[in-house]
């Protein structure tokens, strides 16, 4: 029986579904539909790799969305918008595990809890791991989705399994501890992760063992994650039977007890009774994590790239009020025509520097922070009709503006909200590679970088018949560096430098000191620096 699908509604632009990071609009129910028209002998696995290329629809580590869009189309379908082609194999057919007889496990209870390991399965050790996780009283027939499998052990002696899987969708007691909405709760749940299962192994009787494991897995599990999927853990969760467990290794753990379901169970749309009422628990992984799973903007988190692109907390930084950023930013002019403007510049520019704050480098990745915003984000950004630029108003509006004004501004701004006391600031000189323009070469900019953030507070261009050492003093003029740390590689090493970063900016230096000065190098090892430290009075 196929369901008759809904009507659609007359506007293009209209939210038909939400999903994650995306809302559903009829125009994306068409290009759906175009796209199964188009390939009748297509599945639904490549369907959905399609519509991820139409749409760019990545991950945060760049690869392509195609689970929570095989997902979407799952949920278009139930609910009539689409008809998908029918599956090749029957749904809910899984792996077939072959058991071997059991044998009397040998009594495992005098070891040193000090030398226990836990650390993911292996490639090789899969197919046993499945086959010893059956002895858990749930039962397993496998992972799906963003997870990963733990084992626990001393050498080769396996002691303990650990499955990990994607968080409940609807935990009442989760959401009323972390304080988020329903909007804020899709965007943000692939950062927690449910202990799915965890089973002390047979003829394994060793006091303490299960908390030293929860405690061991969980240090190791953030990290762990973010390298296979591209993103961090915030929160672990798991959900204990009353009825057979009383959460002791919880506890002992650090797990904190929020509440008890309702005895329901997700099964396909929906959910059906079963009568077994368990305890949620919940673990922050990191120390702020309920703060950053409600804050109006993303939190930053590490990426699997790569290059090390590293973020501001723009929940830290003032948007609005005095000295706040929305203030600046109403001192740019907007060099657009005022017919047809839709967005106006201050709402554009606030996205684009808090997106390049919070780790963006292209005008895709600025689009796509963007789309991510929380409706209470875009109102704190002064968005009027709470939709988010496309990337060519993005593009087109940057483009026009004087970048380097602009630069001045932001760096300024970010370097007198941020205490940089004791903080490292680096001068380094970089020439911008493909910036050839026919005879023309490339331009070379010496920079201000933050260590800790890296972020680039100030910049300016190096002249062809000159170098980067007169540049430091028009670069840090504007900056309010008093306490910093100046650190420079050694063309930087010059007695004027260093007068005016220590008695004009009122900031400290760490600089290098190589063979091209032989007779301050000489002097610096006369010293004997073993003996007498540069911190000394």
């Amino acid at each position: 029986m196929v369901r008759a699908p809904h009507a659609l509604p007359s506007n293009k632009t209209a939210v038909v579904m939400r999903c994650a990071s995306r809302n559903i609009t009829r125009q994306d129910i068409d290009q759906i539909r175009d796209i199964v028209t188009r390939h009748p002998d297509w599945n639904r696995q490549q369907i959905s790799l399609q519509v991820c290329r139409v749409w760019n629809w990545r991950r945060s580590d760049g690869l392509w969305n195609r689970l929570t869009c095989r997902d979407l189309l799952q949920r278009l379908q139930g609910q009539g918008w689409i008809q998908l082609p029918h599956p090749k194999r029957k749904s809910g057919r899984r792996r077939k595990v072959v058991t071997r007889p059991e044998v009397a496990a040998p009594i495992i209870s005098d070891i040193d809890l000090d030398k226990v390991e836990v650390r993911p399965v292996r490639i090789d050790e899969r197919q046993q791991w499945r086959q010893l996780m059956q002895q858990h009283y749930l039962g397993f027939q496998g992972l799906v989705g963003e997870s990963i499998g733990y084992v626990a052990a001393i050498g080769d002696q396996w002691l303990a399994l650990l499955a990990w899987g994607a968080a409940a969708l609807k935990s009442r007691h989760r959401e009323a501890w972390i304080g988020w909405d329903e909007a804020l709760k899709l965007r943000r749940l692939h950062l927690v992760a449910n202990n799915m299962r965890f089973l002390i192994l047979a003829g394994v009787s060793v006091k303490n063992l299960a908390s030293k494991v929860l405690a061991l897995n969980l240090r190791r599990l953030s990290e762990d994650w973010r390298e296979r999927y591209g993103h961090q853990i915030l929160l672990a969760e798991t959900f204990v039977d009353r009825s057979r467990f009383a959460g002791t290794c919880y506890r002992a753990a650090g797990w904190i007890p929020l509440g008890e379901t309702r005895g329901f169970a997700r099964s396909g749309n929906g959910y059906l009774p079963h009568g077994n009422v368990k305890t949620l628990f919940v673990r922050a992984v990191h120390p702020d994590a309920r703060k950053m799973l409600s804050a109006p903007f993303a939190p930053p988190l590490l990426s699997a790239r790569k290059e090390n692109i590293s973020v501001i907390d723009i929940n830290r930084l003032p948007l609005e009020g005095e000295d706040g950023l929305i203030d600046l930013l109403q001192t740019v002019v907007d060099p657009r025509k005022r017919r047809g403007v839709r967005h106006p510049l201050i709402y554009i520019l606030a996205i684009s520097v808090c997106a390049c704050l919070a780790g963006a480098r292209s005008f895709e990745a600025i689009a796509q922070w963007a789309s991510e915003l929380s409706r209470d984000a875009l109102k704190r950004l002064k968005c009027k009709r709470l939709r988010a630029p496309s990337e060519k108003c993005i593009r087109l509006t940057l483009q026009r503006l004087n970048a380097a004004e602009l630069d001045a501004k932001i760096g300024s701004w970010v370097v007198q909200h941020k205490i940089l006391t004791h903080e490292g600031i680096a001068l380094d000189g970089k020439t911008l590679r493909g910036a050839h323009d026919g005879d023309q070469a490339a331009p070379h900019l010496l920079s201000a970088v933050l260590h800790e953030e890296g972020i680039v507070v100030a910049q300016v261009e190096v002249g062809d018949k000159t170098n980067e050492i007169p540049c430091v003093k028009p670069l840090l003029k504007d900056l309010n560096i008093e306490g910093a740390v100046v650190t420079a590689d050694a063309m930087h090493t010059q007695k004027e430098t260093a007068i005016f970063i220590v008695q004009e900016k009122k900031a400290d230096y760490v600089f290098t000191v190589k063979d091209n000065q032989p007779t301050l190098r000489q002097d610096i090892a006369d010293l004997k620096l073993d003996s007498f430290p540069p911190s000394a009075h």
